[in-house]
């Protein structure tokens, strides 16, 4: 006698095998682990890697995506400390050189002679007559003295103070070739916005704020939500209504001006728009709690728990809100997308993450008076993460309620 395989898989099985058949929810599925794998490298996959990705050149502000230019590293006069690469990763790292873009340079003995980039003809593409400039080779290499570097000349040797105040000594030779490393071709692959810094960095750092906001709100909303919904399914009565009386007030506030009341309580800052997108989306999560609590509460099993004594709150962790995780998973994830619009709106008011944090919503602020101009790219690019970023989370919603169907599973 053949067994039957379809028998011997458990329904979490296939709801797992229902889930891999639905191609959006797989696709939102990849898409948000690719997010969560960029926000995990951070700084160390990002062409800017100084802290929030601010690193400003005014000569190249809003240039399209793929724009290059060739740009001199000049030393900054300053102590830098090296940080390990798992700092630099999830913290960046100030970036010890300032970067000038140029048309063309040449080197002339201890001093190169620059074009200094002014942006290009609209017309024919070509670049715009530049200003001169003239950079000592030992200042571009090395970090000087800021009192006094006394830069001189001993025949093919090139002696100069140090930031330490201690005097070197490089030959002419060496100081060219090390000047010469010091300008590269730099590409802004998407461009750069109205302070000339690298929109790619700051999306892909913007993509941290984004899913810590939506990570730490719905965590904050279930907490609460779980225990609140599932006190008043339980217990019922005085505690019922009490709960629901919260409920329905919360709920007949608008979710912004609640966000914003919040806010403004709390002050303006990072942490404090975690607990006020939090703050303002467990009600969903305590009325669905609470509906599938009373409809479970009276299933048998429960009230085989009560007879052999085990304690209320036994009952509901170990024994009831197991049952309960699907839909919750389901608002999870709708909750998360709402976190990331909820978030991306406040900062783009003014009441989220501040500048110069690279939220999506502040970038989108800053630029978007740019959006009907002839490059809308430092507004459009942040406005697309987000419109793909809450599609994401939205399809792998869909995808678990579909899966996690009962009535659906029953038909397999």
């Amino acid at each position: 006698m053949k067994k039957d395989i379809k028998k011997d898989i458990s329904p979490n099985q296939k709801s797992w095998m229902r889930l891999k058949r639905n191609k959006p929810a797989i696709f939102g599925m990849i898409w948000i682990g690719l997010a969560v794998l960029i926000a995990f490298l951070g700084y160390g996959i990002t062409p800017d890697a100084t802290p929030n990705a601010n690193d400003q050149v005014n000569e190249v502000s809003l240039k399209r995506p793929g724009f290059n230019v060739k740009m001199l590293k000049v030393r900054k006069n300053r102590i830098f400390e090296n940080p390990s690469f798992v700092s630099r990763m999830f913290f960046g790292a100030p970036n010890p050189y300032k970067l000038i873009p140029i048309n063309n340079y040449s080197i002339q003995g201890d001093t190169l002679q620059a074009e200094i980039y002014q942006g290009e003809n609209s017309q024919t593409g070509e670049p715009l007559p530049g200003t001169s400039a003239q950079f000592h080779l030992a200042d571009i290499v090395f970090p000087l003295s800021i009192q006094d570097a006394q830069l001189t000349a001993n025949g093919s040797n090139i002696n100069f103070k140090n930031i330490e105040e201690k005097t070197e000594t490089v030959e002419l030779n060496q100081l060219q070739s090390l000047a010469e490393k010091n300008i590269f071709s730099k590409t802004y692959y998407l461009g750069t916005d109205k302070f000339g810094r690298d929109s790619l960095s700051r999306l892909i750092i913007g993509v941290r704020i984004s899913l810590m906001v939506g990570l730490l709100a719905v965590f904050i909303s279930l907490t609460i939500g779980v225990f609140m919904g599932a006190i008043a399914g339980y217990f019922g009565g005085r505690v019922d209504n009490l709960v629901m009386l919260i409920v329905n007030t919360v709920w007949s506030i608008p979710t912004l001006l609640l966000v914003f009341a919040i806010v403004i309580a709390l002050g303006r800052g990072f942490w404090q728009i975690f607990l006020a997108v939090g703050l303002t989306m467990w009600v969903d999560v305590a009325r669905i709690v609470r509906g599938q609590i009373l409809s479970i509460k009276k299933i048998q099993f429960v009230e085989a728990a009560e007879s052999m004594g085990f304690s209320k709150f036994r009952i509901i962790v170990r024994h009831i809100l197991p049952n309960v995780l699907g839909p919750v998973m389901v608002i999870a994830a709708t909750n998360f997308a709402t976190a990331i619009l909820i978030e991306a709106g406040l900062s783009y008011l003014g009441f989220g993450i501040q500048p110069p944090q690279p939220s999506w919503g502040t970038m989108i602020k800053e630029n978007y008076g740019f959006l009907f101009s002839d490059n809308p790219f430092p507004a459009l690019e942040p406005a697309l993460a987000i419109m793909l970023m809450v599609l994401a989370f939205n399809l792998v919603g869909n995808g678990l309620r579909d899966a996690l169907d009962v009535q659906t599973n029953l038909d397999d």
